[in-house]
């Protein structure tokens, strides 16, 4: 069959009893630029490898293709060692398929690998690990210094309409610097994101967070809830807007403002399931 677009195709020898299969035919109609004898340049040939049979593989890693021609009494480690000089993945990280996982120790003949057999090779190279494990501590850096980069979500259009309606008269009184346990009534007096007001009541007897307005009350399961997320509000560091995340999605998220900064880590641990506040 014709390669698929954007696959590389090679097309190796590997070698019975120390010596090298003749050279690939590269797709070549029969006989047509092929040495000496023609008839002998596939599969139960005897021209270079003495007399040994082989067959031709099609080697399939990382989207990319490689015609192989080696002797059915090569080993799978054989054929490993054969891959890495292809594709400069390892022997110890290569994953090779041919009906289930390849065994090393056992022939080519004995699984009974057949002409023109497709082989799944599955790994990553030295160097793709090194990149993808990078140090834990310069991973953190990068993505702080990502953080740092973004606007600071209070300056969002988004929450600006409603933090630049001031801080509600009614809302809880603050305890900048102090971390405490969540108070025995609803925290109430702070706004939702289209400017309403909300209050929160934890019920944690049925592991519960009550969500309330005007309109109507949600009861939310603690589980329910993906994450919680925080940050305090610019020139009003004594309060924090909040978003609890409903959804798999940030477009989940349900945003409630002016949440006095001492009761934020409470909020937290609550709802995320660390139940020292109980």
């Amino acid at each position: 069959g014709a390669e698929e677009p954007g696959m590389e195709a090679e097309e190796l020898p590997l070698g019975c009893g120390g010596e090298g299969g003749s050279p690939a035919a590269g797709g070549s109609p029969e006989g047509e630029g092929r040495p000496d004898p023609p008839q002998e340049s596939v599969s139960n040939g005897g021209d270079a490898a003495g007399g040994k049979e082989q067959v031709e593989l099609k080697v399939i890693w990382n989207k990319n293709k490689f015609d192989v021609r080696c002797c059915l009494d090569s080993t799978g480690a054989e054929l490993k060692q054969k891959i890495h000089s292809l594709t400069g993945l390892p022997p110890a990280m290569q994953k090779v398929m041919f009906k289930g996982l390849l065994p090393e120790e056992k022939t080519l003949r004995e699984i009974k690998v057949t002409n023109g057999a497709k082989i799944m090779v599955v790994g990553s190279t030295i160097n793709d690990v090194l990149a993808v494990n990078t140090p834990k501590e310069a991973a953190q850096q990068e993505v702080k210094a990502e953080e740092n980069k973004k606007e600071p979500l209070c300056r969002q259009k988004q929450h600006r309409k409603v933090l630049d309606k001031g801080k509600p008269d009614d809302v809880m009184p603050s305890v900048k610097g102090v971390q405490e346990r969540l108070p025995t009534v609803p925290l109430s007096g702070m706004y939702n994101k289209s400017g309403g007001k909300v209050r929160l009541t934890f019920k944690l007897e049925q592991d519960q967070l009550w969500i309330g307005t005007k309109e109507r009350t949600e009861k939310l399961p603690m589980g329910s809830i993906k994450n919680v997320v925080s940050e305090p509000i610019e020139g009003h560091e004594d309060y924090h807007m909040m978003a609890f995340q409903l959804g798999p999605t940030e477009a989940s998220y349900y945003w409630v403002y002016w949440v006095p900064t001492q009761y934020v880590d409470a909020i937290k641990d609550t709802v995320l399931g660390k139940w020292q506040y109980f």
